[in-house]
């Protein structure tokens, strides 16, 4: 297969210690915002172990604004992404600020940056190659369809906001779905 994307390995420090898979196991994608301020700030939250195992909560690959791909866990490691999905789907990470820095505040869940074209042209473009690398591969979903849970505001705890809300409203599901060849999962 040409490589027309160029994707940057940059293994974080525990990868080896996620459980590994086949490829076959892998049949969902998952799109992720970072909704953190740059790819630095995401690679600094990304390395931090927050598990007995020495792991920490990440996705596979990650795009930054400019279009330009890191992958941070292979596919054939189980990430930490997205809760009790993780066995068989891979996350890819956009960065975006989403709600930063005030993710769970009942007056900032407002998703206000637009995904630019160079970005979302490299999600495709992974998006292709991952359909045609991951034999089983079927379904797409963001983190917000299959995270729906409902905490209180830091701000106003007699108030619920969504614990995850990404990709968010700015995301182009239609445009994404209309060339990804996958169906979207929506529990």
């Amino acid at each position: 297969m040409p490589d027309a994307l160029p994707i940057t390995a940059d293994p974080l420090p525990y990868q080896d210690l996620l459980e590994a898979r086949p490829l076959d196991r892998i049949d969902l994608v998952v799109i992720h915002c970072t909704e953190l301020p740059d790819l630095a700030t995401a690679r600094h939250y990304g390395e931090q172990p927050r598990y007995a195992s020495g792991t920490g909560n990440s996705g596979h690959w990650y795009i930054d604004r400019d279009g330009g791909v890191q992958q941070w866990i292979a596919p054939e490691r189980v990430a930490h992404h997205v809760r009790g999905l993780n066995a068989r789907s891979v996350g890819i990470e956009l960065v975006n600020r989403g709600r930063y820095p005030h993710w769970l505040h009942a007056g900032h869940q407002a998703m206000d940056e637009p995904y630019p074209e160079a970005q979302i042209e490299a999600l495709l473009a992974l998006l292709d190659r991952l359909r045609q690398t991951l034999p089983a591969l079927r379904w797409i979903a963001g983190h917000e369809d299959l995270d729906t849970a409902q905490v209180p505001a830091e701000d106003a705890p007699t108030r619920l906001v969504a614990r995850k809300r990404d990709p968010g409203p700015l995301f182009p599901w239609e445009r994404v779905l209309a060339r990804a060849g996958l169906e979207r999962l929506v529990p």
